[in-house]
């Protein structure tokens, strides 16, 4: 917290920073849907005085989509986006989100310099008081798992964040899986976590719809006239495949626009986006856990089963300790899916696509 500080935000005339604008912008092209995520922030902003509101989502669920547009709807709102380079710092989070409020609110009796932890639980604290009856301080903050936990101090709220919440200020906030005991957040103000994956058929209606929007794309549709593939086939084939992942479905499309499937669309063909998607997620994971060798065995089961596998029988194939190998799936949790069977934890990968990469991977 004791870095020079840094250039004010610049704030474009829509109320967002420009360096997030174009995020946004990106982020929120052809959305379709996610009605119930929107009407569940709706409901709880207006059942509460304040609070957190959390949406929780695995890889390319669409979580940062939704902020976005979230964001493109009220302009008003505070945005943050954390995988922007740079912006996984404490110091830049107080000090982009300070500059925000202060332009946005229009307070000058705050000068820069002063940009610290008591000046944002001020800032938001005098808002609140000056708010008029009908407005709300919203600040959302796409992708807070990301943030570099080395940047504040052990044992503090992520970024700093207000324990308690003063009237009218709520705090939207996007992530994926986590271990409720691990959220990094101590909080003492009305919170509701939304989990995209219980919704599945809300999220498959989305999904089609987001295929059927592009059919008439003129690639797209050039492609599937050429292969002689029927679009109501190809759109419930692709939603299908999707496992309900955003991401996996914009990936096929863009490779089929930019010529990646020359010959007919082969499912076992990894699109160069999701590619380099899967290799993030990879490099996560290797720094994830210390022990390598026993970590790659537990990865060697896991991609070798066509089925969720509990960790007893994780622990009865490596002949190894089962707190051992839950450390290491926890560690993993983001990019997997956990399901009761019969009153224990099963785990998988995220998605299909993701686990044959990983065989891949370890089959070089």
């Amino acid at each position: 917290m004791n870095s020079p500080p840094k250039p004010p935000t610049t704030i474009n005339s829509r109320g967002h920073p420009t360096e997030f604008e174009q995020i946004i912008q990106t982020k929120s092209h052809n959305f379709v849907g996610r009605e119930f995520v929107f009407t569940a922030i709706h409901e709880f902003i207006h059942r509460y005085r304040q609070g957190y509101f959390t949406i929780v989502g695995a890889p390319g669920s669409g979580k940062s989509t939704i902020l976005a547009k979230y964001a493109t709807d009220n302009p008003d709102v505070v945005y943050y986006n954390v995988e922007l380079e740079g912006k996984n710092r404490a110091e830049e989070f107080i000090s982009n989100i300070c500059t925000q409020l202060i332009e946005t609110f229009a307070i000058d009796n705050l000068p820069v310099e002063t940009f610290n932890i008591t000046s944002l639980h001020q800032l938001i604290q005098q808002i609140s008081d000056e708010l008029k009856p009908q407005q709300k301080l919203i600040i959302t903050i796409d992708g807070l798992d990301r943030i570099d936990r080395n940047s504040q101090s052990p044992g503090t709220n992520l970024f700093y964040l207000p324990r308690y919440l003063p009237d009218k200020v709520y705090f939207l906030l996007s992530r994926r899986p986590f271990l409720r005991e691990k959220s990094g957040l101590l909080i003492e103000t009305p919170s509701h976590i939304l989990n995209l994956a219980d919704y599945p058929e809300s999220t498959q209606q989305d999904i089609q719809t987001y295929i059927q929007q592009y059919l008439n794309h003129e690639d797209i549709k050039a492609w599937l006239n050429h292969h002689q593939i029927n679009e109501q086939e190809f759109c419930s084939s692709l939603a299908a495949k999707s496992e309900n992942n955003f991401m996996y479905v914009s990936q096929v499309l863009a490779a089929i626009s930019e010529g990646f499937y020359p010959e007919s669309w082969q499912y076992n063909q990894i699109p160069p986006g999701l590619e380099t998607y899967y290799q993030q997620h990879w490099q996560k994971m290797q720094a994830a856990n210390q022990d390598e060798e026993f970590s790659q065995a537990v990865l060697n089961v896991l991609v070798k089963q066509q089925q969720p596998i509990s960790i007893e029988a994780i622990a009865e194939i490596l002949n190894a300790d089962e707190f051992d190998i839950e450390e290491v799936l926890e560690n993993w949790l983001e990019f997997l899916t956990q399901q009761q069977i019969s009153g224990a934890e099963y785990y998988s990968f995220y998605h299909a696509n993701f686990c044959k990469w990983l065989a891949n991977k370890l089959e070089y």
